[in-house]
């Protein structure tokens, strides 16, 4: 980091320092949570990486990646969302499948990839190519939806678990949303995926949602990778992409709308994760919405915001998993999209309520954001990003 430190930052610096070093594992990554989530995930290892190599160890920056990418299938490029080193039995039965999970997370290894480069750090190859392989299984092998957005083949590949985005689905089946329903409806998902020879997940014809926050994020590594790439097609395929999620732009929410059986219902709701899409806009009347609605108290601004939901929505709840609580990585997305759009101010606000939040939370996987009460596992690896923040 350049400059001393004041205090409260000094203090988060140490607090990540150590929450890493205890959080790391054979044979290379970063636990998010020792005792709540041992195992890897793809898209908090890519997030790990940045961190790491801001603590100075760029080598495990990169080790967590070429981790991150060791369940890749070499006939497609998926990369399974989770990895369970040491113990790779523990979920086959459940995966179909023995050592990887069986869907995918985020591509952040894109953006991942871009950051190191642009720090100094070499990144190896193979590490790269794995990257560009993931992305192009995203782009050319996964079903696209009737608008042009990449569709999820289960709510856990967003991220978003439980996000109020995906209640139109429980609702056309159950008739209401139940916190009962939905977990039950997510175990039968998995079954529902359709699949390649070698088992990469291509669609799922009972969730077949065509994700504005996840098409926005594969648009944003497509185009983080194509600055590492001496290759036009990451540039071209994330103009596509960015061009389809900018039709699905509603003046009238503020938001990008899903396409696909949620479109007209829970798709349309107002989410943090939804606004992603202000990395990759080519619409200056959307960035300008998204910006000044993430630090309006009205809207999704909060002390130690954003707020998951926007405050109006019915279903806001700050305290429960992904209906309303602070997303670290989501504060880092939208504060890399503020820095990108050159507004130093929306940029200095989300810096300052993501360090706060992270600071007085304890390091929690979310927190309330009015009062930064924690939520989730403490301490959480992914919130180390807030130690990013402050360059």
């Amino acid at each position: 980091m350049s400059g001393p430190l004041d205090e409260p930052q000094a203090a988060l610096a140490t607090s990540v320092a150590d929450t890493f070093e205890a959080h790391w594992r054979d044979p290379g990554y970063t636990c998010p949570s020792a005792a709540t989530y041992p195992w890897l995930w793809l898209w908090d290892s890519c997030f790990h990486a940045l961190v790491w190599e801001r603590l100075g160890r760029a080598d495990r920056a990169v080790a967590e990646l070429r981790t991150a990418l060791a369940g890749q299938d070499p006939e497609t490029g998926f990369v399974p969302h989770m990895g369970y080193f040491g113990a790779p039995d523990v979920a086959a039965e459940f995966w179909g499948r023995s050592g990887f999970s069986s869907i995918t997370q985020p591509p952040m290894f894109g953006h991942a990839v871009a950051e190191l480069v642009r720090r100094g750090t070499a990144v190896p190859d193979d590490v790269v190519e794995g990257a560009a392989a993931a992305l192009r299984f995203l782009v050319e092998v996964r079903r696209r939806s009737p608008a042009g957005l990449v569709e999820l083949v289960h709510p856990w590949e967003s991220g978003a678990d439980d996000s109020p985005r995906w209640d139109s689905v429980l609702v056309a089946r159950d008739g209401a949303w139940t916190l009962e329903g939905w977990f039950r409806l997510k175990g039968e998902l998995l079954g529902t995926v359709e699949r390649t020879v070698s088992g990469a997940p291509v669609a799922n014809p009972t969730f077949a949602v065509g994700s504005a926050a996840f098409t926005a994020l594969v648009a944003f590594n497509l185009a983080e990778l194509a600055t590492v790439l001496d290759e036009p097609w990451p540039t071209a395929a994330a103009d596509e992409l960015a061009t389809a999620l900018d039709e699905r732009w509603d003046d009238d929410v503020r938001t990008w709308v899903d396409d696909g059986p949620t479109a007209a219902g829970s798709g349309r709701i107002r989410t943090a994760e939804a606004l992603v899409g202000a990395l990759v806009t080519r619409r200056p009347e959307a960035l300008d919405a998204v910006l000044a609605d993430v630090v309006d108290p009205s809207a999704f601004g909060a002390r130690f915001g954003p707020t998951g939901v926007h405050r109006a929505e019915a279903v806001y709840s700050p305290t429960t998993y992904w209906r309303g609580p602070t997303w670290p990585q989501l504060s880092y997305l939208l504060w890399m999209a503020a820095r990108r759009a050159d507004r130093p101010d929306v940029a200095a606000s989300l810096a300052t309520s993501l360090r706060g939040g992270a600071l007085r939370s304890g390091l929690a996987e979310f927190w309330h954001p009015d009062t930064a009460a924690p939520g989730g596992a403490v301490p959480q690896s992914w919130t180390g990003l807030a130690v990013l923040v402050d360059a």
